[in-house]
């Protein structure tokens, strides 16, 4: 008479059995990990703010430092201080504004120009900011795996 512990027609089965307290996180651990992903992939796209079309080059990249300066000049001649729109002439007071970091270094520029501009606009941004101190000037280019078709005949090659 022991053995009839339960009444008849409930199912012994599952009724003592604790439920489940712990939580499967390899889904969350599998959706993190796309995350970070995506984060990875996207942030270096997140870099440029100002359309501008650079011109082509064969130099390799440099290391990048601590937060940059990007200046980027527009083919309507333009400038842009990071995201900021400046005004003519606005420049030299934005850049003497910039702070410098606790070595006593000015951060690096890094400049933006359409391939438009006349060569004598980039050079006098150029001159602003090495009159201002900046010597650690970056000119930012797009990367090809061949010559540029304005060099390419260069070395004697019709």
């Amino acid at each position: 008479m022991a053995m009839g512990l339960t009444r008849p027609g409930k199912r012994q089965r599952g009724s003592r059995r604790a439920p489940m307290a712990e939580i499967n996180v390899t889904p969350f651990v599998d959706v993190m990990l796309v995350l970070l992903i995506i984060f990875m992939v996207t942030a270096p796209l997140l870099n440029t703010g100002v359309p501008v079309e650079l011109p082509d080059s064969r130099a390799n990249a440099l290391p990048e430092d601590a937060e940059p300066i990007t200046l980027s000049i527009a083919s309507d001649r333009t400038i842009y201080f990071n995201e900021d729109r400046l005004a003519p002439g606005e420049l030299p007071e934005r850049l003497a504004n910039v702070s410098p970091d606790p070595s006593g270094k000015l951060p690096q520029i890094t400049l933006r120009a359409d391939r438009l501009l006349d060569y004598g606009v980039v050079m006098a941004v150029m001159g602003e900011l090495n009159r201002s101190g900046f010597n650690q000037i970056a000119l930012v280019t797009n990367s090809t795996a061949a010559p540029p078709a304005s060099i390419a005949g260069s070395d004697g090659e019709q």
